[in-house]
């Protein structure tokens, strides 16, 4: 952590491992709140080809929490620079010639957006276990170029890029994972630059990165596989599916392109649901190839007029169950914000909407496509908006949803997190918030008569949407590039997990988006937080006791992103 006056303080939660808890020691931490089940772990020996020092065992039934650390250095930005990086060597040109605003002292550091949209600085990744009271167990820093000699690779996330590093367990449980950028820590704008090999001349952000998806054993153990996808934009998670051989696939979700319309063929191919072989090599021996989509989606399927060609699949969060995959869109001005499911089957939706088929499986291939018609017709069309979530086009619609995380309690009951519209236009921005009757965690039930999906209500107590919360360090009174005040405010929820209970009820931990005056509202400190819902209400009026309680949050120049549970926890067959 940060003290208030910018010096480096000891942080507990900042060591490559706070400390290791033997399985005795991780039962006398439960708590009343879950009954812990922990065992023993035998190393993966497809986790142990490339070992690194600070391994760190996870505990099944404990939680982890991805957290990134900004590194607080002024010299990190040199006011007066023009950016984005080589911008003058595009065909996208560079932000006012006048230069940065402000050197790389946090939070003031985050007004450069407001010069360069593209702005951000790249910074170190955290995995905190967590008892699912919220007590620290330990803390295990993500390889990255502060690593020096390390064989298997680096990884490092964009600090302020909300949705990023969202956390997922593979579908047989063992090995978690998410996606980063293969760079170096304290990088500038790396989250907009393209991939070496999908480059857009016109993006303004002139240099180049490869996205990279982390997996991570229970002994700490990490494997990294490089990719072209998500050129100009950010990947946001990746779920390994091992049933496909012996290595399997990873299903991610991102968004890609940064640049002008039309985008290039890379641009297109290489955004929304990809699906990706993992890699066996240490990252300086990889050589990634053109990226591989796994679906794709396209107003047209509702009968509405075609949007920027393949804006329309810029998905965030992403889950399994039932042999089906299941996205989220809740951003950006084209496509539906909406939940999706991939339809392996073909049959499902012939209109745009229906539930998945009883037959489905898994994908295990690419998504088939016409190179020649990628730029008049875009990627074809096989996902489907689950039936009874919102349909219409984000272009025509008067009411937006924005969901992120997606957690199955059952086959009918599903809980999307939203979160929240971000508004930061105004002195109105916390009435705005606390006024949102969407965002929070929404309970959705199946009627299998109408096969249809039913908004049964939204849980936001607790939560206190729109009310300015302090964080120890940070800047009091009004941020002068905004006018606003720096004190952020919860304003719905990102990612999200959950466990069915032996009593009947559900207990769910997620990840809190913000709003603020700070130039960019992705580097408040935010929170992890979790509630209990009785699994069969089905009215707002029975679940009017339910609220959430805070159980971290995060420090000055920290931010939190995903929540999962560790490797190893068993997932009741859920997948």
């Amino acid at each position: 952590m940060q003290t208030a006056t910018g010096a480096c303080a000891p942080s507990r939660f900042n060591s490559p491992l706070t400390s290791r808890l033997t399985a005795r020691a991780a039962l006398k931490a439960r708590t009343p709140l879950l009954a812990l089940t922990l065992f023993a772990a035998s190393v993966s020996a497809y986790a142990q080809q490339f070992p690194f020092e600070g391994e760190s065992p996870f505990f099944p039934g404990l939680l982890v929490v991805s957290r990134s650390v900004y590194d607080n250095l002024s010299g990190n930005v040199q006011p007066g620079t023009i950016l984005p990086p080589n911008c003058a060597n595009t065909t996208g040109g560079c932000s006012a010639a006048t230069g940065a605003t402000n050197d790389g002292t946090y939070p003031y550091v985050w007004n450069n957006v407001l010069y360069d949209a593209n702005f951000g600085v790249t910074s170190r990744i955290y995995l905190d276990q967590l008892t699912p009271s919220g007590a620290i167990v330990s803390s295990l820093e993500v390889p990255n170029s502060l690593h020096q000699g390390n064989a298997q690779g680096q990884l490092v996330t964009s600090f302020s890029s909300k949705s990023e590093l969202a956390l997922h367990l593979s579908t047989d449980g063992r090995y978690l994972s998410f996606v980063g950028y293969v760079a170096p820590v304290n990088a500038l704008d790396v989250s907009n630059a393209n991939t070496p090999g999908v480059v857009d001349p016109t993006n303004p952000d002139g240099q180049n990165f490869y996205r990279g998806i982390a997996l991570v054993d229970r002994a700490g153990h990490f494997r990294f596989t490089e990719t072209n996808a998500y050129s100009g934009d950010n990947g946001r998670a990746a779920i390994l599916n091992p049933g496909n051989g012996h290595d399997g696939v990873f299903y991610t979700t991102g968004n890609a392109g940064n640049g002008a319309n039309p985008q290039p063929n890379g641009i297109i191919v290489g955004t929304g649901a990809q699906i990706v072989d993992p890699s066996k090599q240490p990252e300086a021996q990889q050589n990634p190839g053109t990226p591989t989509p796994l679906g794709s989606f396209s107003v047209t399927e509702l009968g509405a007029k075609a949007d920027k060609i393949g804006k329309d699949d810029n998905f965030r969060g992403i889950t399994i169950y039932n042999n089906v995959l299941y996205y989220t869109k809740g951003s950006g001005s084209n496509g539906v914000n909406t939940v999706y499911f991939l339809d392996t089957t073909g049959t499902a939706c012939p209109s745009g909407t229906g539930v998945p088929a009883a037959n489905a499986t898994l994908p295990t291939t690419a998504l088939a496509y016409t190179a020649a018609t990628l730029q008049t017709s875009g990627l074809p069309s096989n996902m489907c908006i689950l039936a009874g979530f919102p349909s219409t086009p984000n272009k025509s619609a008067t009411t937006l949803a924005y969901p992120f995380g997606l957690w199955f309690a059952n086959a009918t009951t599903l809980y999307v997190a939203d979160e929240g519209d971000g508004y930061t236009g105004g002195s109105d921005l916390f009435t705005h918030a606390a006024a949102q009757t969407g965002a929070g965690l929404q309970k959705w039930i199946y009627n299998a008569t109408a096969k249809k999906w039913t908004l049964a209500y939204t849980l936001q107590a607790g939560l206190n949407l729109g009310t300015q919360y302090t964080v120890p360090g940070y800047p009091t009174g009004s941020n002068p590039a905004t006018g606003l005040p720096w004190a952020p405010a919860t304003d719905g929820l990102r990612s999200l997990t959950g466990r069915v209970e032996g009593d009947g009820t559900v207990t769910l931990w997620a990840i809190t988006s913000t709003v603020s005056g700070d130039g960019d509202i992705g580097a408040d400190p935010n929170r992890l937080v979790v509630t209990r819902d009785l699994l069969k209400n089905t009215t707002a009026a029975a679940a009017a006791g339910e609220k959430f309680v805070t159980l971290r949050g995060a420090g000055f120049g920290e931010v939190l992103r995903g929540v999962s549970f560790a490797p190893g926890t068993d997932t009741n067959g859920r997948f």
